[in-house]
């Protein structure tokens, strides 16, 4: 399956399938393959973010309930947020303090669809579940990501790559490439 062009399309099933994912969690307190994460860090990661960086280019999310409280109403009530923000203004103007203009849509859907779809991962193996990720979406991301490696690592938001055979699906070397163990499990 491909995922959508369109940035609202893309954002809904890929945040469809966080989704799925949240509502399936049973221990939010379950350690996540992000060193010193559980489940619920995952998504306070992803409610939080995104507003900041909303923000410095002049565009307000509504607030919602504290994942520390709420992970699965914080997430949804975001998720809600974000997709009403694209359906309803996503061809503005977005000017970002430091990655320049582009329209509202470009910015999410560069910046937080691909996190939302790579911490998808991360929330199905804290949480025992597999997470239904579109491989022809891995391996833009990928190739994107590959592409600018030495800038992503500079950026301190990348860690080392694990290191994951070529032969192996691309979702296991996308996981890789951003730090994670492929075959990362909670300790028992």
């Amino acid at each position: 399956m491909s995922l959508p062009d369109a940035p609202a399309a893309r954002h809904e099933v890929v945040a469809g399938e966080f989704s799925r994912l949240v509502g399936a969690a049973t221990d939010w307190a379950a350690p996540a393959p992000v060193d010193g994460w559980t489940a619920r860090d995952v998504v306070e990661h992803l409610v939080t973010w995104l507003p900041g960086f909303l923000a410095s280019g002049g565009v307000e999310l509504p607030a919602g309930p504290a994942a520390a409280d709420d992970p699965v109403g914080a997430w949804h009530h975001h998720a809600d947020g974000v997709q009403a923000l694209l359906v309803d203004r996503g061809d503005d103007e977005f000017t970002h303090p430091f990655l320049g203009t582009m329209t509202l849509a470009q910015a999410v859907d560069r910046f937080y669809v691909s996190d939302v779809f790579m911490h998808s991962w991360d929330l199905a193996a804290a949480t025992g579940q597999v997470a239904r990720l579109d491989e022809e979406f891995a391996t833009e991301l990928l190739g994107g990501m590959t592409a600018m490696e030495d800038v992503l690592r500079s950026s301190g938001q990348y860690g080392p790559a694990f290191p994951v055979a070529d032969d192996e699906p691309v979702v296991a070397q996308l996981m890789g490439f951003v730090g994670r163990d492929p075959a990362w499990e909670p300790a028992p």
